[in-house]
């Protein structure tokens, strides 16, 4: 254990005998010890130095040991606390649990009792630390802004600084529309967050909407809303995404895909702020701010008259494009350190670490589903691996086409390489779309308009 990595424990008990000898113990272990015989004292040390573990007595003169566990867990968030005492009372260790202990000893103990705990603790001491220097190092946006978009943005890339910069830019400009484009799974939501919750409408609603998964029939009613009885199963007046959006913003995903008889209403709208319910003749002022996202070319749309030029102009007042993960390789590591221990925490897993040949060889994987797919990927590792150290064993691209080191000097064509990895995801799930997403890391949407774009057929029905 390094000096940079030693946690400093505070020992509280009123048996000075006690303390005296576990502060030698742990000292000669090898940690940073303090002894006080009071709470008074307690208070003093927890006040001038950073505590990380301390170790309490559940019976003192004077105070309960719960009442003192009950204050410096409110007091001090990043103190874990391993409570001791002289009566097995369960409903003590119960409470004690319920009010954030981390672990429990009854006296008479042995060194190596109290050392097992301190391991167990000190894992997930470090943990803490690790993802808290992680998300410091790496998270390109405020602890603030990422409990209001509830989501992180992990780059180290200037590719990704880039993009993050720009998403700045935008929110200064709360009435100007942004287009984001990139592949499936870069993140184009979160750039949407970040520029709403960075701006001037930030205390208004953020709408998330996936323009290619509203059914033709309900298209209009779902963004102009309709008045009561204009249709059958209109039983009550209801607002449209543009009137709920008053002030705020509306985020239009997969805008590519909107249907064209949707797209001059859409238009009309955007530039005149002003909608009318169906079934209703009342013009209603709305202002609201349209960030739109899509993964395919909107420019080859528009040549395929497949997408208005009009309303593609309106929309990408500022154009915000998010590289793929591919392209910028020096990302992944930040990333699955980020995943890793996110899923370490989450399922109980604490002191997993990562083999540098895990990184060296998602380097040269294209990822067709981006950073979901890293995600997934890291996911199933935990899930899957057998130790505490991560291998490429434990990561599912073994059997899919990897880049070679010779192929990182030649051009590649990544559009028959993605075009073979959805076709063997297929396969190897007998055509069911979404086992075959799931693998790919991609939503079962994302899967089908790949495969329209790719001309991919299944060969026999899902089951």
């Amino acid at each position: 254990m390094t000096n940079q990595e030693k946690i400093e424990i505070l020992i509280l008990d009123d048996e000075k005998q006690f303390t005296e000898e576990l502060h030698e113990f742990l000292r000669k272990s090898g940690f940073e010890s303090f002894e006080t015989n009071t709470y008074a004292d307690a208070k003093t040390v927890l006040a001038n130095h950073e505590i990380d573990l301390l170790i309490l007595d559940v019976r003192l003169p004077g105070i309960s040991g719960l009442d003192i566990l009950k204050e410096v867990k409110a007091q001090y968030a990043g103190l874990e606390v391993v409570i001791i005492s002289a009566h097995g009372d369960m409903d003590t260790v119960i409470k004690a649990m319920r009010l954030g202990a981390f672990d429990y000893l009854r006296k008479p103990f042995r060194h190596i009792d109290i050392q097992i705990a301190i391991e167990r603790t000190t894992k997930y001491l470090f943990l803490q630390r690790k993802l808290k220097q992680v998300q410091e190092r790496n998270s390109l946006i405020s602890k603030t802004l990422e409990e209001k978009i509830d989501r992180q943005f992990i780059g180290i890339s200037p590719k990704i600084r880039k993009v993050f910069e720009s998403a700045v830019t935008a929110a200064k400009y709360p009435d100007a529309n942004v287009l984001i484009t990139g592949e499936s799974g870069t993140g184009k939501e979160n750039i949407a967050r970040i520029i709403h919750y960075s701006s001037d409408r930030k205390d208004h609603i953020f709408c998330a909407v996936n323009s290619s998964a509203i059914t033709d029939s309900l298209l209009e009613s779902e963004f102009f809303g309709h008045k009561k009885g204009s249709f059958t199963g209109a039983v009550n007046d209801k607002m449209g995404f543009f009137e709920v959006c008053n002030k705020g913003t509306l985020f239009l995903d997969e805008i590519a895909d909107m249907p064209l008889n949707l797209q001059a209403k859409i238009l009309r709208a955007t530039e005149e702020k002003v909608i009318t319910r169906v079934g209703d003749t009342l013009p209603i002022q709305t202002d609201f701010r349209i960030i739109s996202s899509t993964n395919l070319d909107i420019d080859k749309r528009v040549e395929e008259n497949k997408f208005r030029l009009d309303l593609m102009h309106r929309l990408n007042t500022l154009q915000i494009h998010i590289p793929a993960l591919r392209e910028r390789p020096e990302d992944i590591a930040p990333l699955l350190t980020h995943f890793t221990n996110h899923f370490a925490v989450k399922f109980n897993r604490p002191g997993i670490t990562i083999n540098e040949d895990v990184v060296a060889a998602l380097e040269k994987y294209p990822f067709p589903g981006n950073i979901r797919e890293l995600k997934n990927m890291a996911e199933r590792a935990i899930i899957l691996c057998k130790n505490n150290s991560l291998s490429v064993n434990d990561f599912p691209f073994k059997s899919q086409r990897m880049a070679s080191p010779e192929n990182n000097s030649v051009a590649v064509n990544l559009k028959n390489q993605e075009i073979d990895l959805i076709r063997k995801a297929l396969q190897s799930t007998k055509f069911n779309q979404k086992a075959a997403a799931d693998i790919l890391g991609i939503t079962r949407d994302a899967l089908i308009r790949k495969m329209k774009k790719y001309n991919l057929t299944i060969g026999k029905s899902e089951n």
